[in-house]
């Protein structure tokens, strides 16, 4: 049961139009010091919170302005992670889901308008460790020899967020899908890499982000369940809803983090079905 008391809106200093702003900034370092600004504001409550008259749908991700696109099956794949290039190209493929999360969580802030403050709140610190994420991966990539935009990435991300726009599929499929499948996926990468020489930094970064990326699936755990809560004569049904965007998405013989699921908030009878797959 949620009681949380609706934000009071006005015009001065908009919210969503500063945020919005960060979305489509060009380059990181543009999208980072607009972030820092803006959320200094926001914690110091200076900034209102009138809706916006139109809430735009983006037809491509601001990073194709500094990165090549392709499809998701022409990206580098790492073929030896004992190597440097190996290692480089793990680690850029890694930057780049930090870099999508962080307008992932700065998408929902400006998407999902007349929430309760928590919301904004929750979303705003997770783009804020997705950004600490994003900057800690790519120093390690430059001792690489490399920066992120350098490879070629994906838009899987950002398709998908652009596939759910209201609240309900958007919490259960980014945070609850998708980033809880980075659990069980970093879980693995870091078994992994611990019969891989030289990979003690990485496998130290991999796991802080590991240990908090469970914060963020509980948060999208939080409003999934709030906005469930709030639909009359409707069945929230997990499974359901990430098959209506995606099809056949829960795949058998995966290696599920049922620890990290658990403390993220799947039920037992969620982890039971995701394990009969």
């Amino acid at each position: 049961m949620f009681i949380i008391p609706m934000i009071q809106f006005s015009m001065k200093n908009n919210f969503f139009n500063n945020i919005y702003n960060i979305l489509i900034a060009a380059t990181p370092k543009e999208k980072f010091e607009q972030f820092e600004t803006i959320y200094k504001i926001f914690l110091d409550n200076k900034l209102t919170f009138e809706p916006t008259k139109t809430i735009e749908v983006f037809t491509q991700p601001a990073f194709q302005s500094f990165c090549t696109i392709v499809d998701s099956k022409k990206v580098p794949q790492r073929k030896n992670l004992a190597t440097n290039e190996g290692k480089a190209i793990l680690l850029h493929a890694v930057a780049h889901i930090e870099y999508s999360a962080i307008d992932l969580a700065l998408d929902a802030c400006y998407r999902f308008q007349n929430m309760p403050k928590e919301f904004y709140i929750d979303w705003m610190e997770v783009a804020e460790d997705e950004i600490r994420h994003f900057n800690m991966i790519n120093q390690q990539l430059e001792s690489y020899d490399m920066k992120y935009g350098d490879l070629a990435v994906h838009q899987g991300l950002f398709d998908a967020s652009m596939k759910t726009l209201e609240l309900i599929p958007r919490m259960a499929l980014i945070p609850r899908y998708m980033e809880a499948n980075g659990l069980d996926a970093n879980a693995m990468m870091i078994q992994k890499l611990k019969s891989v020489p030289n990979t003690k930094e990485i496998i130290e970064l991999l796991n802080i982000i590991l240990e908090e990326e469970v914060d963020h699936v509980k948060k999208g755990d939080v409003w999934y369940k709030y906005g469930c809560s709030k639909k009359e004569n409707f069945s929230c049904d997990y499974f359901k809803i990430v098959n209506s965007v995606y099809p056949n998405s829960f795949k058998k013989n995966k290696h599920i983090n049922i620890e990290a699921r658990k403390a993220a908030g799947f039920s037992d009878k969620e982890i039971e079905t995701l394990l009969q797959f």
